[in-house]
């Protein structure tokens, strides 16, 4: 149920929620407990005027001396920048530590896209193995001033094991809806550990979503998927943290996975308020890569000429849903992606791409990451196959900055890793009569243990062989 009336307002002169379609503009109070417009059905934003805040040489000394305090808000890469956050100074902040996530050059994923740098920001390195920690943070502390009882989500791991965290955190009740059979143990392992509820359903992750969002229709229950503008706020101070990192020069591209979608479009809002407050003075091109079996995202970009969905209308059936989306690639397959329409519009407004990528390019790319020492979980991977791909084709050019988001841990999925170098990675093919057939890709970069007799002699021959 939803309370509170619908005004429209020319003017911003506070922080409230706002439908995202442009052609309705409806806004809501801030702690009105809604996800989507009364109106019209359109995503809502947080909008407004950011905190007086002076210059941007201000601001920028201020969210760096943070890093020497000791206060909780200050240590977190999130509320560190809570300028651009829609909470008061004495908000109730649930933190586990989030954000100051790594900035890496890598220089065997720039030879293996053909490019002269290349850098990943590891957003896997967060409390709980993704990207999810810096909008759960938000969501949940949004969760706590509501007086919610339960915090809700569908997932397909990472959000269910941020949200089980962060909600144990708050002493909050938490509800979890996994399609079966579809989630890594490791991600089901983090969200039993922190006492979450979790409920495992037939069927895929869009189902799981749609059940989602009618039990939040009950006020007691609190939804946090990306659908929640609370939790895009904190995901987008992802922007702020990069950028700092970059000493504010901006990069050409940052490219990063998609699956829901609210990745890009926290990005997107993050980068935009940024140049809005002057500290930037243009926008990367963000660009978006999908897996070819759950990449509805990227069907639309290779139809229509998206520039024109700047800032006008999106018509709502302009994205065709996949049905049965399949990937290894377990955190972006994803066939009805609810912030697509947010995503569109930032990725036109920068100039980026949305592309897809096969699982064979996935599963290289990831190999290719590991090599740096760094690891992630295939969704991630797909940034590094993207960009291989658009730089093949010229899109992006050999000297560019390049900034890859890698969204999770290694950990995440570690049975695909091995898997991998145990060349027994085996995608279910599907075949135009839909009857699915097993095929082991291939394991490109593979790096298999090797048995050998239990002697000095036969272990220092076998390390010969590998020099």
């Amino acid at each position: 149920m939803r309370v509170g009336k619908t005004t429209i307002e020319q003017t911003p002169v506070a922080r409230r929620q706002q439908c995202s379609e442009p052609q309705c503009g409806a806004c809501y109070d801030l702690n009105e407990r809604l996800y989507d417009c009364s109106r019209c059905g359109g995503l809502l934003e947080i909008t407004g005027p950011a905190v007086a805040i002076g210059s941007a040489a201000t601001l920028r000394r201020s969210w760096r001396s943070r890093r020497e305090s000791l206060a909780t808000r200050d240590g977190s890469g999130v509320w560190r920048f809570r300028e651009l956050l829609p909470f008061p100074e004495g908000a109730p902040v649930i933190s586990l530590g989030e954000g100051n996530t790594p900035l890496y050059e890598a220089r065997r994923c720039a030879n293996y896209c053909r490019l002269d740098i290349l850098t990943l920001k590891h957003q896997g390195c967060n409390p709980t193995g993704s990207f999810k920690d810096t909008g759960m943070t938000t969501a949940i502390t949004q969760a706590v001033i509501l007086g919610a009882r339960t915090a809700l989500c569908a997932s397909t791991g990472n959000t269910a094991a941020s949200l089980a965290a962060y909600a144990a955190r708050g002493n909050l009740q938490c509800a979890i809806l996994i399609p079966q059979g579809q989630v890594s143990h490791a991600k089901l392992a983090q969200s039993l550990d922190y006492g979450a509820q979790v409920v495992e359903l037939e069927g895929n992750f869009d189902d799981c979503m749609r059940l989602a969002r009618a039990l939040a229709e009950d006020e007691s229950i609190y939804l946090v998927n990306s659908l929640n503008p609370f939790r895009i706020e904190g995901q987008k101070t992802v922007a702020a943290e990069l950028l700092e990192q970059c000493d504010w020069r901006v990069p050409d591209h940052v490219i990063v996975p998609g699956g829901n979608l609210g990745n890009s479009s926290a990005l997107g809002k993050g980068f935009t308020e940024l140049f809005n407050l002057g500290l930037i003075g243009r926008l990367p091109k963000l660009s978006v890569i999908q897996a070819e079996g759950a990449g509805p995202f990227a069907r639309l970009f290779a139809k229509h000429d998206v520039t024109r969905f700047k800032s006008g209308p999106i018509a709502d059936d302009l994205l065709l849903p996949v049905a049965e989306p399949h990937t290894l690639a377990s955190a972006i397959r994803i066939g009805a992606p609810v912030s697509w329409k947010k995503s569109l519009r930032v990725v036109s407004l920068s100039g980026g791409w949305i592309i897809s990528v096969s699982e064979q390019e996935i599963a290289d790319a990831k190999a290719i990451i590991g090599r740096e020492g760094i690891g992630c979980e295939p969704a991630s991977a797909a940034t590094v196959a993207g960009i291989k791909k658009l730089v093949a084709e010229g899109r992006i050019k050999q000297h560019e900055q390049v900034v890859a988001v890698l969204t999770g841990h290694l950990l995440k999925d570690s049975d695909y890793t091995i898997n991998y170098h145990r060349q027994a990675l085996f995608l279910d093919d599907r075949s135009t009569d839909n009857i699915s057939e097993r095929r082991c890709l291939t394991t490109t970069f593979s790096n298999s243990p090797v048995r050998v007799p239990a002697s000095r002699d036969a272990i220092l021959k076998q390390l010969e062989r590998n020099t």
